[in-house]
């Protein structure tokens, strides 16, 4: 009887806190980890807002702090020193920092057709980008980017007086009819909407360079040595914007409170229009976010002939494809 009973004293101690042990894992500090972007809260950033507003992130083990960025904000630099973990990049600056020895690596890629574009007045009626480039004109573009180095390239600029991008200012777009401008197609084409003069955008994707566009990104030497918290990290932020694109409302508001001057119904209207350059068939096949090889060799071909870098860089090695993006 006494043996018995120092039996079922030994069990119970031995079993005290088995239940204990489950929750201590799952009450265990997350992760605190910092997402640099690059612009402004606006609906481009979207699903990784929602992913911290739907307790995304803790689910993954993560404290997400989302720092907002702006004008000349070095994101690929700053992944690249280790001063952040994550930021926001383009695919064309992970292969530039890569050719320069700073060893960046795409992790998921929001949007899967390039945002940029160009826009004029629809008045104007042209079909094609070209006719931009075949028409005489003003453009305002940032100089000295792939996009522009592209389109100079493909089309020339002889027939265009050229101006600094404006950034979102429709100054010039309201005062010259002839005037055309780059842009995201999910911004500035709504505010020119909104000035009663009809504009037409055309997608520089369609004329053939198109690389990726909102990448998250990390360095090589976090994503060897943490690469639990790079796989959640991919995994919230798939399920963040899963999240954004089913309801933006929540996070659009949230986003609008941090950047008023953006008004919220062109929040609701970019949301919208993003949409299809997010979600595309290749995604439905490979899952939101996912990256190819065959993108990332013709984004190294395109740069090397336009002489933004001076020789190919292996594109496997400029993006992680985690097993369980599919």
């Amino acid at each position: 009887m006494i043996r018995a009973l120092l039996i079922a004293i030994l069990i119970a101690f031995l079993c005290a806190g088995c239940g204990d042990r489950k929750s201590a894992a799952d009450d265990q500090a997350p992760a605190r980890i910092q997402l640099q972007l690059n612009w402004k809260p606006e609906p481009q950033f979207g699903g990784f807002f929602a992913g911290d507003l739907a307790g995304i992130y803790r689910r993954h083990g993560l404290d997400v702090t989302i720092s907002a960025g702006g004008l000349g904000v070095p994101t690929v630099e700053m992944i690249g020193a280790g001063t952040v973990p994550f930021a926001i990049v383009s695919a064309d600056e992970i292969v530039r920092a890569r050719s320069v020895g700073n060893p960046v690596v795409a992790l998921f890629a929001v949007y899967q057709i390039n945002p940029h574009g160009i826009m004029t007045r629809a008045s104007r009626g042209f079909q094609s980008l070209a006719d931009v480039f075949t028409h005489k004109g003003t453009l305002g573009i940032e100089r000295g980017l792939p996009h522009a180095d592209f389109l100079e390239k493909k089309y020339g600029f002889q027939n265009l007086k050229l101006m600094p991008s404006p950034f979102g200012d429709l100054t010039f777009y309201r005062t010259d009819e002839n005037y055309s401008m780059q842009c995201f197609i999910t911004s500035e084409p709504l505010a020119a909407k909104k000035t009663g003069i009809e504009p037409s955008t055309f997608l520089i994707a369609d004329a053939g360079f198109n690389p990726y566009a909102t990448v998250l990104a990390t360095s090589e030497t976090y994503l060897k040595t943490n690469p639990a918290i790079v796989q959640s990290m991919i995994d919230a932020v798939r399920e963040g914007w899963q999240t954004y694109l089913r309801d933006p409302s929540a996070a659009n508001e949230h986003m609008q409170q941090l950047n008023p001057t953006m008004d919220k119904e062109t929040f609701r209207e970019s949301a919208e229009a993003q949409k299809p350059l997010i979600e595309t068939e290749e995604t439905r096949r490979l899952g939101l976010g996912a990256m190819t090889l065959e993108r990332w060799q013709t984004l190294v071909d395109q740069l090397v002939d336009l002489k933004t870098i001076n020789k190919p860089i292996d594109p496997q090695q400029s993006f992680f494809q985690p097993s369980s993006l599919k």
